[in-house]
């Protein structure tokens, strides 16, 4: 049978960024604008120069990202779960059907 290996990484890697994303656009924000000296919170929206143009707002959106984390944390790890659960199901289906029958007699 063929290996299939590569399905199995490209499933993991999208539940990981479904499970990391918006934490991590959350995180990045708050790295830029902690990197440029701006003031980066939920509250509201403040400006943010970096290279002569204003990316306050764009910041303010990826840190409100940390609140869809909330969501995406607990889905990613229930969504890991149920594919290990079938991974796992689907490999002892596929062992079942290579063994022999016993011999009679």
């Amino acid at each position: 049978m063929k290996k299939i290996w590569w399905v199995h990484i490209t499933a993991l890697l999208l539940i990981a960024a479904i499970t990391c994303g918006p934490l991590s656009l959350a995180l990045g924000a708050g790295w830029v604008a902690e990197a440029n000296g701006c003031t980066l919170h939920e509250g509201f929206v403040n400006p943010c120069i970096i290279g002569g143009r204003d990316y306050g707002e764009t910041l303010y959106g990826m840190g409100m990202m940390g609140w869809l984390a909330i969501a995406s944390i607990p889905l990613g790890l229930m969504m890991l779960a149920a594919y290990l659960v079938i991974v796992f199901i689907v490999w002892l289906v596929r062992r079942q059907q290579t063994k022999e029958p016993p011999a009679k007699g």
